[in-house]
């Protein structure tokens, strides 16, 4: 009688599906997973715009006064805009959207056993908020005076007043975009943390969680608890451009600095909320591709926890020449200091876990393997520029561009990647192309490299950056300077490139791609034991039920190398 009301409603949900429409089922719907893809396609399409502008201003920086090739003459008003809209959409309309909402709309359902978020129609309100948010931004483009310039740190009294600025409707319209955004990921959050909370399959312990739904978790926590103070600063903001309130103004009685303290309360927070998904999506990655458990489960959970806790206490060494006090500038340094260990501990684990294991070389394996040497050299550099004193020459020059590229570039391109190579037969029931994927690895990793290594060495040499032409200042645009400059913005071409055979191989393994089964990668976790695309409901023949934790690779109790976490079998105790 269960198999015959399991075909019964497999067959009505199937012929349910028949009668949806295309606006019902793809624009409208409530299914985790469209809304996932509705998530990723959006943060693929802003990619393109960032890497654009990212293109358009590098030529400036390399061939100043010259037209820009699909471009033209590139003002000094629209060198703000695209530099500042750049950082603003990599950040909160690229990261966030894919590495969060995206994966985590995708994966949570799935790899705890249930058939969807706890509440679906938040769940596509915060899509629909967020799709809204990106509509402001780019709108903010094509409004008298153009979009915001202000940088995307918004620094009063340049984001205050519109006659500094020269952008008076672009940066209301940047400020409201940027708060819309921010309401569709507390939204997005709320579904996160209570589903998995409250909807995992039977049997599946706090321990038996994949640690990459543990960090989009604790990522969503520490995004709700950090966001505050930056939605009462956007308020105040607000008022200030458009009401005539002085919050920020130091003329009549405001404090620019308290801009500063409120956005960056959030804005260091903010960097472990989109590198904490990230590290899950390489973990899972690399334990599959190295046939190996991943090293120190419990050890990784509880520095991510620190991590977390202490994020919130490292703030103002963004601010070390703002003029604050040099004791609290001691403290902020210790704890700077502090927070390298938790991110130390994580990444040796990983180190462990691949150690000694059966290493396979799959694109997406690559991927997770750049990601560790890569955001390592970010790590490092911070740590340089969490000293003070070293920070106090190195503030605002190309040095400190080159780190966060370092650490931002492995957490949203590589992080990315890593992800849609590896669920993508999941994703859609077929497999990408290798040889392209590896194509497409190589030729982006290495022009990575090549962009952002000079930049090191501008920075040292106190190129600042935000200049919009070096020949105005003839101490800085020395020709080894020049240069080092051209060869950057050449490999920023290189690698812009080298994203066509990426787009390429997407969209024709949609169709032609070689078919996956359930579980092409031989892989533990749950949702390897949906079919390959899951259906409306995710699991058709019923939720699964766990019997250990997601990682049992090579165990010596089985003649396979993998132990899915729904097959029944003897098992170790527990621990």
């Amino acid at each position: 009688m269960a198999e015959v009301a399991t075909a019964d409603v497999a067959h009505d949900d199937h012929h349910h599906e028949h009668e949806e429409s295309f606006w019902s089922k793809y624009v409208f719907s409530t299914d985790h997973k469209i809304i996932g893809f509705q998530y990723m396609f959006t943060g693929i399409a802003m990619a393109l715009i960032g890497g654009y502008f990212a293109y358009v201003f590098r030529m400036q920086l390399a061939f100043p006064g010259s037209s820009v090739p699909f471009f033209g003459l590139v003002s000094p008003a629209a060198y703000n805009s695209l530099v500042t809209n750049h950082g603003t959409i990599m950040i909160f309309w690229v990261a966030m959207p894919v590495l969060i909402a995206a994966m985590g709309n995708f994966l949570i359902p799935l790899m705890i056993g249930c058939d969807d978020m706890v509440f679906p129609r938040v769940n596509r309100l915060s899509y629909q908020i967020f799709l809204l948010s990106a509509i402001v931004l780019i709108a903010s483009f094509f409004v008298p005076g153009g979009g915001f310039g202000g940088a995307w740190t918004a620094y009063p009294p340049l984001s205050a007043m519109a006659k500094y600025n020269a952008t008076p409707f672009g940066a209301p319209m940047w400020l409201i975009a940027v708060t819309l955004e921010i309401v569709a990921f507390l939204l997005g959050g709320i579904n996160f943390i209570t589903t998995v909370m409250n909807a995992r399959a039977k049997g599946m312990r706090m321990y038996d969680i994949p640690i990459v739904i543990w960090m989009i978790v604790i990522a969503s926590m520490l995004f709700m608890a950090s966001v505050g103070p930056l939605v009462a600063g956007a308020v105040m903001l607000l008022f200030d451009q458009t009401l005539g309130t002085t919050f920020f103004d130091a003329s009549a009685g405001g404090d620019p600095v308290l801009w500063q303290h409120l956005f960056w309360f959030f804005g260091h927070p903010e960097v472990y909320v989109v590198l904490l998904p990230a590290m899950g999506i390489v973990a899972e990655v690399m334990c599959t591709f190295a046939r190996k458990k991943l090293f120190a489960y419990k050890m990784i959970l509880y520095a991510t926890i620190g991590l977390g806790i202490l994020s919130f206490f490292v703030w103002a060494h963004h601010q070390f020449i703002s003029g604050v006090d040099p004791r609290a500038a001691y403290l902020f340094t210790t704890t700077t200091l502090l927070i390298s260990i938790p991110v130390a501990i994580m990444l040796f684990a990983y180190i462990a876990t691949l150690y000694g294991g059966s290493i396979q070389f799959t694109t997406a394996m690559l991927f997770a393997l750049s990601f560790l040497a890569e955001f390592l050299i970010g790590g490092v550099t911070g740590i340089w520029l969490g000293s003070s004193g070293v920070d106090i020459y190195l503030h605002d020059t190309y040095f400190v561009l080159a780190h966060f590229h370092y650490t931002f570039f492995p957490i949203a391109i590589i992080g990315t990647y890593t992800a849609i190579y590896y669920w993508f037969p999941k994703m859609f029931g077929r497999k990408m192309n290798e040889t392209w994927g590896k194509i497409h690895f190589w030729g982006t990793i290495i022009s990575f490299n090549c962009i952002f290594i000079p930049l090191f060495v501008l920075g040292a040499a106190g190129q600042h950056r935000r200049i919009y032409n070096y020949q105005h200042f003839p101490d800085l645009a020395g020709a080894d300077m020049q240069d080092m400059r051209v060869f950057a913005t050449i490999s920023l071409v290189v690698m812009l490139l080298f994203q066509i055979p990426f787009i390429i191989n997407f969209i024709v393994s949609l169709k032609y791609g070689e078919k996956a089964d359930k579980n092409p990668w031989k892989a533990n976790t749950l949702e390897w034991v949906a079919p390959s695309p899951p259906p409306h409901g995710n699991f058709p023949d019923g939720f699964p039920e766990v019997y250990r934790g997601p990682y049992e690779f090579a165990h010596p109790d089985r003649e396979d190398d993998y132990w899915p976490q729904n097959e029944p079998g003897n098992q170790k105790p527990k621990t």
